[in-house]
């Protein structure tokens, strides 16, 4: 059976994090190989532990504790960014486009939006308190549209 255009895509992907690996005068393994695979494929924002289940899947053999080394290590190397949504885990992503998170208080979903929606809240952090917004890492919680809806609110 033939390879599909997904597939050809995917083995990019990881071959451009596994080319950015070594640029960082870092080795490549297998185990580094099945959790670039692994973020690759994911559908979004994955927890540690559900990328060590992944990872666990198709090799046995990786243990968690390796699973977060790799996990920092990628994010050195800027292959990988981490964010806090809500109470919950850390969440992982390939680093990519610049966005921030609303997460919903009362159904739990989790909404990406533009990082431009910070840049404002940015400049007068820095104009105020010295500070820089690391836009990455936002993550603000509230009650999402639909609930707003079924809970009959309006504000």
């Amino acid at each position: 059976m033939g390879r599909t255009k997904t597939d050809v895509g995917v083995d990019v992907a990881v071959d451009e994090i596994l080319a950015t690996i070594r640029s960082g005068a870092k080795r490549v393994t297998s185990a580094k190989r099945t959790l670039a695979e692994v973020l690759v494929a994911a559908p979004g924002h994955l927890t540690a532990e559900e990328i060590t289940q992944e990872v666990q899947k198709r090799r046995a053999d990786v243990s968690p504790s390796t699973v977060y080394r790799i996990l920092e290590e990628f994010e050195e190397l800027s292959i990988v960014v981490h964010a806090h949504l809500d109470q919950h885990a850390a969440v992982f992503h390939l680093a990519g486009s610049v966005h921030g998170h609303l997460t919903c208080e009362e159904c739990g979903a989790t909404f990406e939006i533009p990082a431009s929606h910070f840049d404002t809240l940015g400049r007068d952090l820095l104009r105020s308190y010295g500070f820089v917004l690391n836009r990455h890492h936002v993550a603000i919680t509230g009650t999402c549209a639909h609930c707003r809806k079924r809970l009959g609110s309006s504000s």
